[in-house]
């Protein structure tokens, strides 16, 4: 018996099969199995704080205090980054800071704007 896919929604992978259809129940999102062989092409993989997927040219916020190294300054809680690029390795977030310049972000310390 095949796996069934994430929950489209918000990508939880516990989803379970009832009747024809794919339910989630961490969001309660329902669906059609017949729609889930049409589903869209597979994203990144790279998920914010909450757990949303993330993709090029998306805007994320801040959800922590982050000291830059090699500078005292810091990106503080709130602050919103636009036109955001994903990459591979430790940092998987390339972006443009306001007031700080271009930098290299985790995804676990923003969440999808």
């Amino acid at each position: 018996m095949p796996e069934p896919p994430p929950c489209p929604h918000c990508s939880s992978v516990y989803v379970y099969e009832d009747g024809n259809n794919y339910v989630c129940p961490e969001c309660a999102h329902e669906w059609s199995q017949d729609a889930a062989e049409v589903a869209a092409p597979e994203a990144s993989g790279v998920t914010d704080a909450n757990g949303t997927p993330l993709a090029d040219g998306d805007t994320v916020t801040v959800i922590k205090d982050l000291k830059v190294r090699g500078s005292s300054s810091v990106v503080k809680v709130g602050t919103k980054v636009k036109n955001i690029r994903l990459t591979d390795g430790d940092h998987d977030i390339d972006c443009k800071i306001p007031g700080i310049g271009a930098m290299g972000l985790k995804s676990e310390f923003v969440r999808k704007a």
